[in-house]
């Protein structure tokens, strides 16, 4: 029985948190100014491609927008062509804003703000591919087969201008309706040929509910906790950026190139543990999940419905599927090269690279510098070379940071808006059991909550749970089964 009113949203301070994890509340001012002055980015020898009629996918109000894709259906597959901010060109290598930037590492993203990797005046004004306004990018252009595998690939230093600004939400819509922009009429056939083609390589994809804080545009300084339901447009649009660096890490790996002159920075994972797999097996059977035992763990995950709560535990279970993630630096002067096994992503199922994100990562201007120093035949930069480890480190530690910066924010939020139901009771699936070491977790939709649970609820079921505690200090929440 609910014991208390539902509270929709609540007044939220996350500036202990912003504290608590060290985040700088303001760019240095040198660094402000060399971002503000930077004028080399349209200099040197550029390819002019604004008669191309880009356009770029965010989420509503970003600013910071990194991508612009136009893409063609050709008689025999696709053509992509993808422009990334060219961040390298307007950063002095030993100047105070490469200095932060690598002492930042990424954006770091609070639900009231953003710590930004570069100036604002850089990262949403001057490099930012806003519409009307010619930009100077990397440009990628890949020619794919009827499957959509890649037969050639390369990035040149451009100009573009891209022509409309579009959301997630409304490239699902204008798809559904049959109205997508002519310029990327062409994504849901594409995107779902490289879903296709990343299964057969044994990628691994987790759709789990992405728990996100929203500001209640109707209370002032009160947040709310939504479920943003991932669409096929957002799988779509990540398969361009997961192309484009699967390209790169091909580029930076290529068996051409003189052993030792071969420089990379791969975003990299290692193989699931045959246990983790074994594991998950054994749930899906509990569950009563049909799995075929030749059947690849990613190919099952990808046809469940995620409306069902087996569907829920066994994307959570996945999770551990994933970890290790982490950043590897190829230099064959300093040696012999890695095994194969040690520069893939055993996630995406090859060799891979960040190199889509660059006003928001600092490895991907890095990695940009090696493709395009490669496709133009060139050296790679000594600065590139020399600050290969440096930048490696500091995306491991930064990635930490982010992580646990999410967590915290979302955690903050969860324990505050649920301090006045204490006793109350919710509607719950238990997506992993307890055992003695940890509490079961379960989650609820409404609020959307995951939590800890103690008693024994039995996984994938859907069970009653009353609310022990919530204590925002803490960041924690508990629940108990029975209710």
């Amino acid at each position: 029985m609910e014991l208390h009113q539902r509270i929709v949203s609540a007044p939220v301070d996350f500036g202990a948190i912003r504290s608590e994890f060290g985040l700088a509340s303001a760019y240095p001012a040198e660094a402000t100014a060399e971002a503000r002055d930077a004028i080399d980015a349209f200099a040197g020898d550029r390819v002019d491609r604004t008669d191309i009629p880009f356009v770029t996918i965010d989420p509503p109000g970003a600013l910071d927008l990194d991508q612009a894709l136009y893409l063609e259906r050709t008689p025999t597959g696709f053509i992509v062509h993808y422009a990334i901010a060219d961040v390298g060109a307007v950063i002095t290598p030993d100047g105070a804003l490469a200095e932060e930037s690598g002492a930042r590492g990424q954006t770091f993203y609070l639900p009231d703000n953003s710590v930004p990797l570069h100036p604002p005046v850089l990262a949403e004004g001057s490099a930012s591919l806003l519409p009307g306004q010619t930009r100077p990018v990397a440009l990628w252009t890949i020619e794919l087969d009827e499957q959509a595998e890649p037969r050639s690939f390369s990035v040149v230093r451009a100009l573009v201008r891209s022509r409309a600004r579009l959301d997630y939400t409304g490239v699902q819509d204008d798809a559904a309706a049959g109205r997508l922009h002519p310029s990327i009429a062409a994504l849901p056939e594409f995107g779902t040929r490289r879903i296709e083609a990343g299964l057969m390589r044994g990628a691994i994809g987790l759709r789990l509910p992405a728990q996100t804080v929203v500001r209640d545009e109707c209370a002032d300084g009160h947040w709310r906790l939504v479920v943003e339901p991932r669409t096929p447009a957002d799988d779509w649009n990540e398969q361009v950026s997961l192309l484009t660096g699967i390209c790169a890490a091909r580029i930076m790996l290529d068996s051409g190139a003189r052993a030792e002159q071969r420089v990379a920075l791969l975003r990299t994972m290692p193989p699931p543990a045959e246990s983790a797999i074994d594991s998950i097996r054994r749930t899906a059977h509990a569950l009563g999940v049909t799995w075929p035992a030749r059947e690849p763990v990613g190919r099952m995950l990808a046809r469940l419905d995620l409306n069902t709560p087996a569907a829920l535990v066994l994307m959570s279970e996945a999770t551990s599927l994933l970890r290790g993630a982490s950043y590897t630096v190829v230099d064959g002067a300093a040696g012999e090269p890695p095994a194969p096994e040690a520069v893939r992503h055993s996630g995406i199922g090859a060799p891979y690279a960040h190199v889509t994100a660059p006003l928001r990562r600092l490895s991907d201007r890095f990695a940009t510098e090696i493709c395009l120093a490669r496709c133009a035949g060139n050296e790679v930069p000594r600065w590139v070379r020399d600050g290969l480890t440096s930048t490696a480190d500091a995306m491991r530690r930064s990635d930490g940071v982010a992580g646990k910066l999410e967590r915290a924010c979302i955690d903050l939020t969860e324990a505050t808006l649920l301090t006045q139901r204490v006793g109350a009771e919710f509607d719950a699936v238990v997506v992993r059991e307890g055992n003695g070491n940890r509490p079961a977790e379960i989650f609820i939709a409404d609020p959307p909550v995951l939590g800890s649970c103690v008693g024994e609820p039995p996984e994938g079921a859907a069970v009653r749970v009353r609310l022990t505690s919530a204590d925002p200090r803490g960041r924690k929440v508990t629940f108990a089964f029975p209710a």
